[in-house]
């Protein structure tokens, strides 16, 4: 084990970065970059989420794009091209911040992937009941399959994360692939509708405020962050060929498709439930249980709507695929900075990847599955970890977002004027988004009790990384 690094102070980077010198290997093209942006993005749960607000959906995400996406893309672009390094947000913000900073960006990180990893991976029983129809409803119940299912997928994706990119670029292709074609069957689907002369209210955009009211604002803070993840692929900045360059591009590529698989699949949602007003929002499987009413259960669309769903399930393995190779990367970019154990950081001679970075976080997602379907307590202490997820996401964009204001100067005179305008909106934003996300927009019976829970599993989780941080940095006795 190596020495704690005696704490950097905000610097630019050098010119060679420490991926090249560990003879990481470059894989990811402009292509590769798209459908990570796609992947990373556009989750299929964010349409329903939306569609909760009604018809002011459209007002909401345009306010979501306008004071949150565009300055995330501005703020992804100018740091990404400062910075084209390993470890894309945690390298920002050590350059800018120093080392502590910079590990807690990095943790919060690797927190959020984590659990948001279990997270999807708990929607496949639900999506698979929808593809096979209502005589599976009860495999979400399942425990023991449920469970023993999840554990392998688990370790497929450990395996495949340590063959590397080579292999893993393909999976998020094919993957985002699926996902851009079952969205745009979602899309088309009030088309199909209409054409077999279904009586549906679709109105594709609209302006209406919504209510004024705390679930609403719970709702918004939910959409404001709905949109995040164009920072993600800059993790493996040093895997990717011309970084500064493409990663900027993929940005550029990524958003008039991302804006369109929000905006008008958010209609689709409502328009069916328009029809079916009995029939409550399925907040963990929106889509599929929208293209199982659109589409009926006989004939060719009971086909297409199990084809979509399908689709879907390639897309929740390609997205955890894509999270679980940034939250890999992480611990191995913090090993080489001598903030946590080298241990993290060593390659495999062949495929150049973090091997026991790879199975560590693996073994951590297990748990997290044994967890959520154990008893009671256990599945609350998972339900809470979860819901505090995105605020581990916060603060990580909070730093990204402050780095053009707050950080070092070096850094921040390499920013135009106008981009720092706009990280002050995207950190307002963010700010908004983790303090209303303590309410819960799902009833709960006891929304206080849900907030306090939230708010302190955030500060103990944080706690848990500065105390790790700070007996492993210790100053070595002389």
């Amino acid at each position: 084990m190596t020495e704690p690094s005696t704490p950097t102070q905000p610097t630019l980077p050098p010119t060679e970065d420490q991926a090249t010198s560990h003879h990481m290997q470059r894989q990811l093209t402009l292509r590769d970059l798209v459908f990570a942006q796609l992947l990373s993005v556009v989750g299929s749960a964010w349409v329903g989420i939306a569609a909760g607000i009604g018809h002011a959906q459209t007002v909401v995400w345009i306010v979501a794009m306008t004071f949150f996406f565009a300055p995330m893309a501005v703020a992804v672009y100018f740091l990404n091209r400062e910075m084209p390094l390993e470890g894309g947000l945690y390298t920002w913000a050590r350059r800018a911040f120093g080392d502590t900073r910079g590990f807690l960006v990095a943790w919060n990180l690797w927190a959020y992937g984590l659990t948001v990893i279990a997270t999807i991976f708990s929607q496949l029983p639900s999506e698979f009941a929808y593809m096979l129809g209502p005589r599976f409803a009860w495999v979400p119940d399942s425990k023991l399959a449920v469970l023993t299912v999840l554990l392998v997928i688990t370790l497929a994706l450990a395996l495949a994360a340590f063959r590397g990119l080579a292999l893993g670029k393909w999976i998020h292709n094919i993957s985002g692939a699926a996902m851009v074609i079952a969205f745009g069957l979602l899309i088309v689907s009030p088309l199909w509708a209409m054409l077999h002369h279904v009586p549906i209210d679709y109105r594709p955009i609209e302006f209406h405020l919504p209510p004024r009211n705390l679930v609403t604002f719970a709702l918004i803070g939910q959409i404001l962050f709905a949109s995040s993840g164009l920072e993600y692929v800059a993790i493996m900045a040093g895997e990717t060929k011309s970084p500064s360059r493409n990663i900027g591009l993929s940005v550029l590529w990524s958003t008039p498709i991302i804006l369109v698989m929000f905006i008008i699949g958010t209609a689709s949602v409502l328009a069916f439930h328009g029809l079916h007003p009995n029939i409550p929002i399925d907040y963990v499987a929106p889509i599929p249980q929208t293209l199982a009413l659109a589409f009926g259960q006989t004939g060719i669309g009971a086909y297409l709507s199990k084809f979509a769903i399908l689709l879907l399930q390639l897309r929740i393995l390609g997205a955890a695929s894509l999270i679980f190779t940034g939250v890999t990367r992480l611990p191995m970019a913090a090993g080489w900075d001598h903030l946590i154990p080298d241990w993290f950081a060593r390659l495999h001679p062949r495929y150049r990847t973090p091997t026991n970075s790879i199975f560590f976080g693996a073994g951590i997602i297990a748990l997290f599955l044994v967890l959520a379907r154990a008893g009671a307590h256990a599945k609350e202490a998972f339900a809470t970890l979860n819901n505090a997820s995105n605020n581990f996401y916060g603060l990580a964009y909070l730093a990204m977002f402050a780095i053009p204001i707050f950080g070092a100067i070096a850094i921040r005179k390499r920013i135009p004027l106008w981009a720092r305008i706009l990280c002050v909106s995207g950190f307002l934003s963010v700010l908004f988004s983790c303090t209303i996300s303590a309410y819960p927009f799902l009833d709960v019976p006891n929304p206080i009790a849900f907030a306090t829970k939230v708010v302190l599993t955030t500060l103990l989780v944080n706690v848990l990384g500065y105390a790790f941080y700070k007996l492993r940095n210790r100053p070595t006795p002389a």
